[in-house]
Order: structure tokens, then sequence, then C-alpha cells
């Protein structure tokens, strides 16, 4: 993220529309940007499409103007995602075990022994990473890089397909491979039959009510596989079983909550932990993703993941990351220090945007601000390089403007390999200039369609 040149997606630098674009964008022309925005807003309230926790809650902005990734570029990026989470789970399997990417060199034994999400002591699930939405970034120079790699719980999937279904029927247009629904609900069921091996497991998914800001995807979730969605007040742990308020004992947890962890800072379990310690300590009960994935989604371990691709894989990254520098590491650190004011700064434990310290638009207080922090605790930041946000055409005030976009696609993970969904996501800023995307801060989404 920086200002700069920024590319855009959707036109050529004359403003005529780009080949693999042209058809979305003259179906938005002819239906007319005004109009079709306010027939998909009125079809969002319809549908009651909100985001955000209870008291902040608002209906998600669809912007109606798709953005269309070319078949070509899409399969190598399924290719490259695939490999990612191929060498993310061994890690993460590694990190809880033997430690072999630590004894090879590969990062640091500090980033695992440090790392927030380690979870020693529980049974080995079959698979730690259920389900990855990493996100995506579109520099100058045209090529889509990893900023994060998303492997705990992945959201806004259903607002994905949600948009599918309320802009690609209005512009009478084939957006690629469909039907996209009916491939993610076999792909979700498929993923989580894989994670215990049982042939018929009960299962339940598990949000956390009024502070989740995806109650509505989480409600869809549970239609989709045909589970009870459940809060953790509703579950009983009786031994080392889990019961649901029906007295069936759960095989099965697919965890959409925002709390990623079973235990404080301080050690001690938190209300998860309290629920759940005993039975996956046991194994009576498998949770997807599993707690401990996140050790390959904290911040501090991003910046070694090429090198974990080659490690675990024994291949060259199809997918490259935005360049990234461990502050932990005290060279690392001076150089960042001294280049503070071109560097993206993120706090280790930030999420959603929240924390990130854009340097090139920083003012000196914030500068200094974040230097302090910084040199009080190295090991809890991590610098980007930046880069250039692509933009797309957006509807703003009825007609066709810019805004920045980045790019979530989904992968499930299973054991007849990683099933990577067409399209995906657009994340869109709504703010002109403005280059954090998150639905949290006021973003929206589009459709994303696959041709060729």
């Amino acid at each position: 993220m920086s200002g700069g040149t920024s590319l855009d997606e959707a036109l050529l630098p004359d403003g005529s529309d780009r080949a693999h674009a042209a058809a979305a964008l003259a179906a938005v022309r002819r239906y007319g940007p005004a109009a079709l925005a306010a027939d998909v807003a009125r079809a969002v309230a319809a549908l009651g499409m909100e985001h955000g926790p209870e008291g902040e809650a608002h209906l998600f902005a669809v912007d109606p103007v798709p953005r269309v990734l070319e078949r070509s570029e899409w399969a190598e990026l399924a290719a490259g995602l695939d490999q990612r989470l191929r060498a993310l789970e061994a890690f993460v399997a590694d990190a809880h075990g033997p430690r072999e990417a630590v004894r090879a060199g590969v990062l640091p034994a500090e980033v695992v022994d440090t790392n927030r999400y380690l979870v020693p002591g529980l049974a080995t699930p079959r698979r730690w990473i259920g389900m990855a939405g990493p996100d995506l970034v579109r520099g100058a120079d045209g090529r889509l890089v990893v900023l994060e790699d998303n492997v705990r719980t992945p959201s806004l999937l259903a607002f994905a397909l949600a948009a599918r279904d309320l802009v690609a029927p209005r512009l009478g247009v084939e957006p690629g491979p469909a039907p996209v629904r009916e491939a993610a609900e076999a792909a979700m069921r498929r993923m989580l039959a894989d994670a215990t091996g049982l042939p018929d497991p009960v299962l339940a998914v598990l949000g956390d009510g009024p502070r989740s800001s995806v109650p509505w995807e989480i409600d869809r979730f549970g239609e989709m596989v045909g589970a009870p969605v459940v809060l953790p007040s509703q579950l009983t742990a009786r031994g080392d079983d889990l019961l649901l308020p029906d007295g069936r004992r759960v095989d099965l947890l697919w965890r959409r909550t925002s709390e990623e962890r079973l235990t404080g800072d301080d050690g001690r379990a938190n209300e998860l932990g309290e629920l759940l310690l005993d039975p996956l300590r046991a194994g009576t009960v498998t949770v997807v993703n599993a707690f401990g994935t996140g050790v390959a989604d904290d911040k501090r371990t991003f910046p070694y993941v090429e090198d974990l691709v080659r490690f675990f894989t024994g291949e060259e990254p199809l997918l490259r990351s935005q360049p990234a520098y461990d502050l932990g590491d005290p060279a690392r650190c001076r150089e960042a220090l001294r280049r503070l004011p071109e560097l993206v700064l993120k706090p280790r434990s930030g999420s959603g945007g929240w924390g990130v310290l854009i340097g090139p638009r920083a003012t000196r207080e914030q500068l200094e601000r974040v230097r302090a922090e910084v040199l009080a605790a190295p090991g809890e930041w991590i610098a980007q390089e930046p880069v250039a946000l692509s933009t797309h055409p957006t509807v703003v005030d009825g007609a066709l403007a810019p805004r920045h976009v980045d790019y979530r696609p989904y992968a499930f993970c299973t054991d007849g390999g990683t099933v990577v969904l067409p399209g995906g996501f657009t994340r869109v800023s709504l703010t002109e200039g403005e280059l954090v995307v998150n639905a949290s801060q006021g973003g929206g989404g589009k459709d994303t369609w696959v041709v060729g």
C-alpha cells in the first residue's frame, strides 16, 4: 500500500476498456451504473446482508461493477496457492513437532517460540488448514502478490457468493466457470468430511454471536453444510466429550469465531479454552481450521513464507509475497527505521487493517509514535515494501470512478488436493484515494469473474 502510480484493472491508460473486462463494462453501461447500483443495494437490503458486530452492523456495500480476471492468470494463481498451502500446512505441523525448519535456519527459533498461536499438547489433527482466503494485491507492474495468508478464519465467502447471485444475472454476461455456489458448497462439505476421517461426523458451526462481524455469513455457512450454528455458551463439555444442546456428541466444529486462541497471554484458558481444551487433548473433537493454524498466519512468519515454500516443497515459489521484513532481526530493524517514511509497518497482532502505518502517507507525529513502539518491542512488528494498489471502476454517486481494490481467492484443503474456487472476492475502498479496503473500515466488495 502506498501512493504512486496505480494500474487500473479494467481500463487502459487512454481510458479504453481492457479486452478481458470489455463485456462486463459494456453490460454495466447498458444497464446504467446508477440504476444498477440502486437495484443491487435494494437486493442486499432484502437479504439482510449485514457486516459488523451488534450495535455497529450495516448493510454490506456490493459494488455492481464486476472485476474480471483472465483465465490464464487465474490458473497460475490457483497453482501457486496450492503450492503455498502445502508448504504452510507442513510448516504448522513442523512448528508443533520436530521444528526442522528452525534447525535448518529457514526462520529463527524466536519466531516460533514467541508465536501466540502455538498450542502444544493437543491431539494432532488430520489436517491443520481447512479453508484459506489470502489477501492479494496488484501493483504497478501488473503482478498479483500475497499481502497476508489468512489461514485462521478467512471471511466474506458468503458475501462473494451473494454478490455473484445479485450482479451476474442483472448484467446477462457469462461470469466464467459456473455454478460457483454449488462448487463452494461441494468443496466445503468435502473439506469438512475429510477433516475427521469419520464416515458420518456430527458437525456444528461455531460462531460467537453479537461479537462477530459476520453473523450473516455464519448462518449461511450453516445452511450450506446442513449443520446447526451454535455459540460456545450453547455447548457443554462433559469429560472429554463436547455436547450439543440436544445431547449429541460433537465430532467436528467448523470454527467461525473471532477468538483465534484457547489461552490468553498469561497462559490461562479463555472461554473457548475452558470448553475445548480437554476434548482437543483427548482427540474426541476436531476443529477446522485447527487451533494452532495461526502459526502460519502470524505476521512475523510472513517474511519467511517464500523460504518455507522452498524448504517444504523443494520448488521455487509460484506465488510471490510482497517483500516484508522481520523487525525482530536487529539489522532489518535498523534498516526499516532508517526507511520508515517509505515502508508500511504492521503490528504483529493486528488485524482488519488496524494499527497499520503507511509510511508515505503518515504524519511526522505518526512516524515518531510508531518508531518508539518498534524500538520498545521490535519483535512485535514487521515492515513491508509499499505497493501502488491497483484501482477498478466502481459506482460512486451514480457514475464510474476508480477505487483501490485487493483480491481474496478461496481455497479448501481436502484429501484429494486443494480446491480453489474460480473468482473469489474483490474488496474495494469506497473512498477516493483510500488504500485500506477492509469491510471493518468502510470498504465494500465486488463480484469477481474468471474469463478466457
